[in-house]
């Protein structure tokens, strides 16, 4: 196995996981480039979260192999779990004792030198540091989440696995979140992000892997959707006929073209290129052009469509 070295964060080849008879994770061929945030996406029972236990060293592979920061799964899961940081779906936290007790317990397991300093940091980074005297058995679900993150990021990991962090969270605290990520990746870090919610993985993710047991594809948000559907520009017009709609479906750059009242819907593949000259078109055959946008198909289109595509191809 060959592994891309200081190119890849993570980097597995055929990685499987069974349980019995099933199947959880099957040959799971991924890398993860420094820097990036990763989206992981799939249903339930996908095996985003035993993807994200097998790369944490929580439970070893059934087969397969896996590097994560250079460490191989399996033979240096120590050295792993020290440069890695995790927030599970369910955080687990100790409700009988304060927010900096329990934070300043993992700091000291993860052999963090400045105990006191790091706690102190991400209590304030995540807006916790008045409330850190207090139980978290009486803290909200957003508030253990966001304490959770900071026990993530105590030892200052490159590599931070998230899965579904806004899970629950009111619309406040999950902006809290997702700002937070934006403001870790600019540090430079690694995010590995598991999550049901599409729009977050569409405004936080480089690239996005969509999974069923198996991974289905990888790339960018953009490129999916351009695969998938082309992009699609909709003139609005004051005025539209058949007559100039033929005019335009004629051009050599136009792959389609719709009337749907008085908007022309086109296919293109370049519109920063090709809009002003279908512009010049219109306006010289005596067309009123109100404003011009594009059609864009959201993240959950995308997703639907492959997660539906693998259904009808398994059944």
């Amino acid at each position: 196995m060959q592994f891309l070295g200081g190119e890849t964060v993570i980097q597995t080849e055929n990685l499987t996981k069974k349980f019995g008879d099933l199947t959880a994770v099957e040959n799971l061929s991924l890398h993860v480039r420094p820097g990036e945030v990763f989206g992981f996406l799939g249903p339930n029972g996908a095996g985003k979260t035993t993807t994200v236990r097998m790369l944490t060293t929580l439970i070893g592979p059934t087969s397969g192999a896996a590097t994560v920061n250079g460490f191989r799964v399996g033979q240096d899961d120590i050295a792993i779990r020290r440069c890695t940081g995790i927030l599970t779906e369910t955080p687990g936290m100790y409700d009988r004792l304060s927010a900096e007790k329990n934070l300043t317990i993992f700091a000291h397991l993860y052999e963090v030198e400045d105990v006191k300093g790091q706690v102190e940091k991400y209590l304030r980074f995540l807006g916790l540091w008045d409330r850190r005297a207090d139980l978290v058995g009486n803290f909200s679900k957003g508030m253990k989440q966001k304490l959770a993150i900071c026990r993530a990021l105590l030892h200052e990991p490159a590599l931070v696995f998230l899965d579904e962090p806004t899970s629950g969270l009111d619309p406040e605290a999950a902006r809290l979140v997702r700002d937070f990520i934006e403001e870790i990746k600019a540090e430079g870090r690694t995010i590995f992000l598991c999550t049901h919610n599409l729009d977050e993985a569409d405004r936080l993710c480089d690239r996005i892997g969509v999974m069923k047991q198996r991974l289905i594809t990888v790339d960018t948000p953009a490129n999916l959707r351009q695969k998938l559907y082309g992009r699609k520009v909709v003139f609005h017009l004051r005025e539209a006929d058949d007559a100039l709609l033929a005019r335009v479906r004629a051009l050599p750059f136009i792959k389609e073209a719709q009337r749907v009242d008085n908007k022309f819907v086109l296919g293109l593949d370049d519109p920063e290129t090709y809009n002003p000259a279908l512009v010049r078109l219109l306006v010289e055959a005596g067309a009123d052009v109100q404003f011009v946008g594009e059609l864009r198909h959201s993240l959950e289109d995308v997703y639907l469509s492959l997660i539906g595509a693998t259904e009808a191809y398994d059944a």
